[in-house]
């Protein structure tokens, strides 16, 4: 809509099999992000079906992050579209946090054509936010969306996790568990490669699910060591999944996640014996190939021909 004026003011959803944005005008027909594209496409069949832009989402993060690096000093980033922002002491030159806020949203709305809308979380009362994100998530955002946080901003700071996550959208039939299970290896390998990449390290693996009712659970297992070996992590994923099948075969599933946490950064691990490298061989040749043919020259045969999904861009690891 920011970037073609014949949008504007109509409903318009991202992404075909499953939805990944949806303009107010359609989430106004009942459409939200993961539902599944047949659905949302019979609540509104005049909405608008753009695809994804990940480029174009990764230009104007930048930009907005140009215009927080302009206005203040201490910008932590949490994704491409959420970061914190501390302004105390910028009276004198800057004017008060009031003030800065207004002409920081004021600035991006000039400079890159999109809203800062923290705002609108802000009138919600913290019951509708429990109502709609679960207790802990509701809480949480009420509390941030009001300035209540005791943590400090720090600058420059490694991310604690590192994760992806699929959305499936709903089905009619129960998706069988090799269905699952292939996703959970676009997932694994997806993940295990950033953290070689970023020289980390994680002890803890976190499945995430999203049932049919947009429910939620996870499941965890903390390793005996830091690893970022893809073998590792898709025995210890393989087996969380497992555990879950029951509560999978009751509620249905529209969303799988894989996290690795507990990072460490890799050259600070003690080695173990017999000394040799993080990772192991094959992981280190497939991370060559991929480098420099292209994530998909190289993949399992489980996923050939399947839909892996859309690699959303990231801060960096």
């Amino acid at each position: 809509q920011r970037d073609d004026a014949q949008l504007r003011g109509k409903p318009v959803i991202v992404g075909g099999g499953v939805v990944l944005a949806a303009s107010y005008e359609a989430k106004a027909f009942g459409i939200e992000t993961a539902m599944g594209g047949r659905q949302a496409r019979r609540l509104c069949p005049q909405a608008i079906v753009v695809p994804a832009r990940f480029s174009a989402y990764a230009q104007a993060s930048k930009a907005v992050y140009r215009v927080f690096d302009d206005m203040c000093p201490l910008v932590e980033g949490l994704s491409i579209d959420e970061a914190f922002l501390d302004v105390r002491g910028m009276e004198r030159i800057a004017g008060t946090p009031v003030e800065i806020a207004a002409r920081l949203r004021r600035r991006v709305l000039e400079e890159v054509g999109l809203p800062l809308t923290v705002g609108q979380v802000a009138w919600l009362e913290e019951k509708e936010l429990v109502g709609l994100l679960g207790r802990a998530a509701g809480h949480q955002l009420h509390a941030l969306a009001h300035n209540r946080d005791p943590r400090r901003v720090r600058v420059g700071r490694r991310r604690g996790s590192i994760g992806s996550q699929r959305a499936i959208g709903r089905s009619r039939v129960p998706r069988s568990t090799p269905e699952i299970e292939a996703v959970l290896y676009g997932l694994v390998d997806r993940v295990t490669r950033r953290l070689r990449r970023a020289d980390r390290v994680g002890r803890t693996v976190v499945l995430r699910l999203r049932f049919d009712d947009f429910s939620r659970a996870t499941r965890s297992h903390t390793l005996s060591r830091p690893t970022d070996e893809t073998w590792v992590v898709l025995v210890t994923a393989r087996w969380l999944l497992a555990t879950a099948l029951p509560l999978i075969e009751r509620r249905g599933l529209t969303l799988v996640g894989i996290t690795v946490a507990e990072l460490e950064n890799a050259n600070a691990v003690q080695l173990r014996l017999p000394f040799e490298a993080h990772s192991s061989a094959l992981d280190a040749a497939l991370d060559m190939v991929r480098d420099r043919f292209g994530p998909n020259a190289i993949k399992r045969a489980v996923l050939l021909g399947r839909d892996e999904g859309l690699s959303p861009p990231l801060l960096p690891d």
